[in-house]
């Protein structure tokens, strides 16, 4: 059964606040591999202390960093 998908806003919340990538990684200590594959919605678990770092970074909730996606509804279910 699938349940749906967790993605991250990180790219689109760095550019809005024109922050770089190389300057959050830099600040936070992160290794830049690890944070494209986030940035990229590559992963299979959540690093919970990464997601602290960037709600305490970016000034935000863990709900405006972490949206939750529905799946498709399979038109045979109509």
């Amino acid at each position: 059964m699938d349940y749906g998908t967790l993605t991250l806003n990180i790219e689109r919340i760095l550019k809005a606040r024109g922050i770089s990538k190389n300057q959050i990684c830099k600040d936070l200590d992160i290794p830049r591999a690890n944070f494209n594959r986030y940035c990229r919605n590559d992963f299979q678990r959540m690093d919970t202390g990464l997601i602290c770092k960037l709600c305490w970074y970016l000034e935000i909730d863990a709900g405006e960093l972490i949206e939750y996606r529905r799946p498709e509804k399979i038109e045979d279910d109509k």
